[in-house]
């Protein structure tokens, strides 16, 4: 007697959101709310942040209007260079000041000339989504981003993200972080107040999910 036995079966994939780029029941694009920025915004992710659902920074991307989003740890010189100044823009990297770099080779940045700040729509803002440990690797990987000025946020209210673990009140989400960065550049505290609700809304989703509860809106 011959005994027919049936392959194992394979897992169905998971549909994922071809925009927000997650599984389509965690699929953020309902938080997606359009919004023009004077100066651009370049957004380089640490690769291990592409998978993490609590990470802000396509939430960002997918919000603002002519941003771009990169993934790597050590990008290509050349191409690096290219995003950077495309468009004849000037880059400025969202950046606190860390004087204890030079001991880890990392070479200290350029002054932040103040007739850079008069024009913000001639300007490149620079943001490195990584955790603090991986965003000073990349720092020290990507000599190009250590010859940009560097802009610091002044007087940022605690943060909103409770679903993830930080060490202060102060420090804040990538998607936080840039919004109120372009706000002061820009000298207008109420233009990201849109982007910020979509960022509360996003995180109440990612809290609801882990209560096993579905968010109402």
């Amino acid at each position: 007697m011959s005994l027919s036995i049936s392959p194992p079966a394979v897992p169905a994939r998971r549909l994922c959101c071809p925009l927000c780029l997650r599984a389509a029941s965690a699929c953020i694009c309902r938080w997606i709310t359009p919004l023009a920025s004077q100066a651009t915004l370049l957004v380089l992710q640490h690769p291990l942040e592409v998978r993490n659902a609590k990470n802000s920074a396509r939430l960002l991307h997918l919000c603002l209007d002519g941003s771009q989003l990169e993934v790597d740890e050590a990008f290509d010189p050349a191409a690096l260079d290219a995003m950077l100044h495309a468009g004849g823009r000037r880059p400025l990297l969202l950046y606190p000041d860390t004087p204890a770099d030079a001991t880890l080779g990392i070479a200290p940045p350029p002054a932040l000339a103040p007739e850079l700040l008069r024009d913000p729509g001639r300007l490149r803002l620079v943001v490195l989504d990584a955790t603090w440990r991986k965003s000073r690797k990349m720092l020290y990987l990507n000599p190009a981003l250590q010859r940009l000025p560097r802009l610091a946020l002044r007087d940022v209210p605690p943060s909103a993200y409770r679903i993830r673990k930080a060490h202060a009140p102060h420090q804040l989400s990538t998607l936080e972080a840039a919004a109120h960065a372009l706000a002061q550049l820009e000298s207008d505290p109420l233009r990201y107040q849109s982007l910020l609700a979509a960022f509360d809304g996003f995180v109440q989703q990612q809290a609801a999910q882990v209560q096993g509860a579905s968010p109402a809106r």
